[in-house]
């Protein structure tokens, strides 16, 4: 189905054609002055220079051409050569029947589906999410739902930090706790314990005592590096150590994602690129890329067009060790190889830039990824608390994630429960679970990514103005109103599209028709906040439509019935947005 701009386009083509001009001429956008008229074209300035003519004797021939069309019923021609366009009620009430009747509301399935790769969230093992992590939770979700949802099959990676010194600093405390378990004894030849030797909370207090008893002691750090280069040569014991801590982790940080309706397709970390890595590097010294710089293996990526200075990539340290270029790149290989990606996308935090175009520009002068693989990294900006400075919590501490969500859930209930009396407890608890969700996402989402943004508490629970409170109670008051039609007798089932019979339905009518073209600038741009944007024009457009008409007292059945269907379709129109976005709304608020 064609985009509803694209077609006004195409009629105001035919317009020039007819008139004897270029059709090109005829590109249509959405009227700067919504006063005058709905859509504008300025074809006719552009046409003066080519057909030695006045714009305005150009814009009164098209006008001509277009007296009786059946999109506008209104082309007039303004001084000094301006095309401004009103539409005919039966064009939108045309599209928005095709809309309601087509499959994703008539968006286009891609010519050719890709396969993605997303690679965000980032977590470490043995630690706690905390708000750092929350950013790429939900802005790598929702890009993953936008590209589903525009036809691509899509595969998101949690990418865990499992590997490296973190590993060996938690086994040398372990050993130094319990030094009769098991994985410590070098003789053992038994099927080691099934159950981890540690909770989540221990896991969660062992590795920051370790790493600051590694800060002050420097044999404990020498032992815990022993312990890593042990562990990653395939000591025994210490591989079902591991696998302990990484079982215990995952499983903490599957509940903590999914409070945040976060889910990964593969849980696979460094530790997954660790075997591809030596092959790699000996590809990279054959093929004449890589070569030693200062003790270290490099590749040089500067390029001649770069007007900033690009430091080689380190592929190894000088002892040998790799780093996160030489993980992210053996990466890349695995996702070629065995996923044949056609595109990978990185959400991290912006500060990370350099770090990812080193890394793209190895794997493309290596071949790990072919021409037209598309390689890019969404880096966000920071979350900051109403102080302008990175987000704390009081005490000054980096906050954990489940506490704020647990903060933003108690402020909503208490919301709740001081403007409905007739609310149970449970509802009133798992209605907020549900709009504390949409509003720190929508509050994050709404954001361009790149951009720094103050975490407001009191400004996202807003039922009123751009927040995901606001547009919940928008779909809420829609569900109340398709209830009381069929509490009436009325079918929802058997609805008709209406002619806009006022400003305000005619509004709300043509928001609807952007969906397509929003989506799918959503998708090409990978920007989220494009349907923040578009959601909240059209529950504001909704609303005064709703404000403005009587709509179930509305004695003319075939009216009601008219306005029902455009209810019902912004409520879907409404929902699929707000799941692509990553959250949901309630039957009742």
């Amino acid at each position: 189905m064609k985009k509803f701009l694209e077609l006004i386009s195409d009629e105001m083509k035919k317009g020039f054609i007819q008139a004897g001009y270029d059709e090109e001429l005829g590109r249509v956008t959405v009227s700067n002055r919504p006063d005058l008229c709905e859509y504008q074209c300025n074809g006719a300035m552009a046409g003066a220079k080519k057909y030695h003519k006045a714009p305005i004797m150009i814009a009164n021939d098209v006008a001509a051409k277009l007296a009786d069309s059946e999109v506008f019923c209104e082309v007039a021609a303004v001084a000094p050569g301006f095309l401004n366009l009103k539409l005919k009620e039966s064009f939108v009430r045309d599209y928005l029947k095709e809309m309601a009747a087509s499959e994703k509301f008539g968006l286009e399935a891609p010519e050719t589906a890709k396969t993605i790769v997303i690679d965000y969230g980032g977590p470490n093992v043995a630690k706690p999410l905390h708000v750092g992590h929350l950013r790429s939770a939900i802005i790598g979700e929702s890009i993953k739902r936008i590209c589903r949802y525009n036809g691509h099959q899509v595969i998101g990676d949690v990418h865990l930090g499992d590997w490296g010194l973190q590993m060996g600093l938690i086994i040398t405390e372990l050993k130094l706790r319990k030094p009769e378990l098991p994985y410590f004894d070098e003789a053992f030849d038994g099927e080691y314990p099934k159950e981890a030797p540690f909770t989540v909370s221990e896991l969660e207090e062992i590795y920051p005592t370790a790493s600051g008893k590694s800060k002050e002691d420097p044999a404990y750090k020498q032992e815990a590096l022993e312990a890593t280069l042990k562990l990653q040569s395939g000591n025994r014991g210490y591989r079902a150590l591991w696998k302990h801590i990484i079982d215990v982790s995952v499983a903490d940080l599957k509940k903590n994602y999914a409070d945040l309706n976060v889910e990964f397709d593969f849980w696979k970390g460094e530790s997954d690129a660790d075997p591809i890595i030596p092959g790699m590097v000996e590809e990279l010294k054959q093929s004449g890329l890589a070569h030693e710089s200062e003790g270290a293996l490099v590749v040089d990526v500067k390029e001649e067009t770069d007007t900033k200075e690009i430091p080689p990539c380190i592929i190894l340290k000088s002892d040998g060790a790799a780093l996160y270029a030489t993980t992210d790149l053996a990466t890349i290989k695995d996702r070629m190889e065995n996923l044949h990606a056609d595109s990978l996308i990185y959400l991290t935090d912006k500060r990370q830039e350099m770090h990812f175009l080193q890394v793209f520009r190895v794997a493309r002068k290596s071949g790990m990824v072919s021409s037209d693989t598309e390689l890019k990294h969404i880096g966000f900006g920071t979350m900051n608390g109403k102080d302008g400075k990175p987000f704390k919590t009081r005490e000054g501490g980096v906050m954990r994630l489940e506490y704020l969500i647990r903060d933003i859930n108690e402020e909503m209930y208490r919301k709740i429960v001081e403007s409905r009396e007739d609310i149970s407890e449970e509802e009133a608890r798992e209605t907020a679970k549900i709009i504390g969700l949409a509003a720190i996402k929508y509050g994050d989402l709404s954001n361009q990514a790149s951009k720094d943004y103050i975490f407001d508490i009191d400004r996202f629970t807003s039922f009123e103005g751009d927040t995901g409170p606001y547009i919940l109670y928008t779909i809420v008051r829609i569900k109340s109103i398709l209830n009381k039609y069929r509490e009436q007798g009325g079918n929802l089932e058997e609805l008709a599209f209406q002619n806009a019979s006022n400003a305000a339905e005619k509004d709300l009518m043509m928001q609807l028709s952007g969906f397509n073209a929003m989506m799918k600038g959503a998708y090409q741009e990978k920007a989220p906040h494009k349907i923040c944007a578009y959601i909240y024009d059209l529950a504001n457009a909704f609303n005064k439509f709703y404000h403005e008409t009587k709509i179930l007292t509305e004695e003319n059945p075939e009216k009601k019935a008219g306005w029902i269907a455009l209810l019902l379709l912004t409520q879907q129109v409404l929902e699929t947005c707000i799941d692509v976005l990553g959250f949901s709304a309630p039957d009742r608020m």
